[in-house]
């Protein structure tokens, strides 16, 4: 019996893999993209950087708020792994009609020093609250005093409710930790999984998705986006207008009608560059362009929140109250731009082709985006 059981943990253990190992990315359906991937093209090619998810999928058919169906999770961002090591960063946002907590203290000293987590709408104070129970629980501050000090996570969303049971706050402190526990590096799951679970991008199918770039200079630059925006209409891979060409595999939806469109996405940016929080800042406006390049453009509906950090140690000195920091020159900082620009897109066009078609909430579906029919548009592949 424990042998057999043993045998189909291992079993499903494998097929994941391979399903995983053998999963088509944007670029392997021959859609060309400028610059050089890092060796996993993921935010994890910058070192040290972790990443980790809990995905939630359970029930069908008809909504019973508080029962499901549910279509959604986490995501966690770990900014130096499972060691706390305070990095600078920045904040900045496109449309603000979302939310992501603790940019106010970011502004302020230019320091990062929490994971970053995506999830849903409705579940950010319960992922924030978590988020304060695993730092604890796990000494993440390694604080000496009985109260240790506050902690200011930071939690982005999206909204799922198409597909998800949002108002049924199906998010709990144990999914968090799972997340976050899970956090480690080399290649990452996309699509359907973590706070990506329920997303939609350009009326498909989305969710997470991740890219890197190498530049010149020998930096690495890497993206990871929760996907949930734009019309169909709209939707532009490597410059050609493909949402104009499809008409059909429209959502399916059997719900009442939602205000606004639910166009958000949540983009974070790392980089071992040493760059400066002014300089992340810069980093952070060029991501709109980024998702400009696939047919994003800021709806008032729309949350768009972005963050950049970097990794570069801040060195200690003989005199505890002076800190010694290495800048790249502005004169340089193009080649990270470009970098930026270029891992947001097509970590969006990542979130996109790994994401499965999906049933949710009172029978609706939402289509994958058909990508050999993509490759036949564009002429690749």
């Amino acid at each position: 019996m424990i042998r057999s059981l043993i045998t189909s943990v291992l079993t499903i253990f494998l097929v994941a893999q391979l399903g995983f190992a053998n999963a088509k990315r944007a670029r392997d359906w021959g859609i060309p993209f400028e610059g050089v991937p890092g060796k996993f093209n993921a935010i994890t090619d910058v070192s040290g950087v972790a990443v980790g998810h809990a995905t939630i999928v359970k029930g069908s058919g008809s909504l019973r708020i508080g029962k499901g169906p549910v279509r959604t999770g986490v995501t966690a961002i770990l900014p130096t792994g499972h060691d706390y090591r305070p990095v600078f960063a920045s904040y900045s946002s496109l449309n603000g009609n979302g939310e992501m907590t603790g940019t106010a203290w970011i502004d302020e000293s230019g320091f990062l020093e929490e994971p970053i987590l995506f999830t849903n709408t409705h579940s950010v104070g319960a992922v924030y609250e978590a988020s304060i129970h695993w730092r604890r629980a796990r000494s993440f501050h390694n604080s000496d005093t009985e109260t240790g000090w506050a902690s200011l996570p930071v939690v982005g969303e999206t909204w799922d409710g198409r597909l998800n049971d949002i108002h049924g706050h199906h998010v709990k402190r144990k999914h968090v930790l799972e997340a976050l526990d899970a956090a480690q590096g080399g290649p990452i799951a996309e699509g359907n999984v973590g706070g990506g679970t329920g997303m939609v991008c350009h009326q498909f199918k989305s969710g997470i998705g991740t890219a890197s770039r190498i530049t010149k200079s020998g930096y690495t630059i890497g993206a990871i986006v929760q996907a949930n925006y734009g019309r169909r209409e709209d939707l532009t891979i490597a410059g050609v207008r493909v949402g104009l060409r499809f008409n059909d595999l429209m959502p399916e939806i059997h719900s009442s009608p939602q205000s606004g469109e639910g166009n958000s996405i949540l983009v974070v940016i790392a980089t071992d560059a040493p760059l400066l929080p002014h300089q992340l800042k810069r980093l952070c406006r060029r991501v709109p362009l980024g998702i400009g390049r696939t047919g994003g453009y800021g709806a008032n509906s729309s949350g768009d929140f972005f963050l950049a950090f970097s990794t570069a140690v801040i060195e200690e000195t003989e005199n505890e109250e002076l800190h010694r920091v290495t800048m790249l020159d502005n004169a340089s900082i193009d080649q990270l731009f470009q970098a930026t620009i270029q891992a947001t897109e097509e970590a969006i066009l990542n979130a996109l082709t790994a994401a499965e078609t999906m049933e949710g909430i009172n029978g609706t579906v939402i289509h994958a985006l058909p990508m050999q029919r993509v490759a036949e548009a564009l002429g690749v592949n």
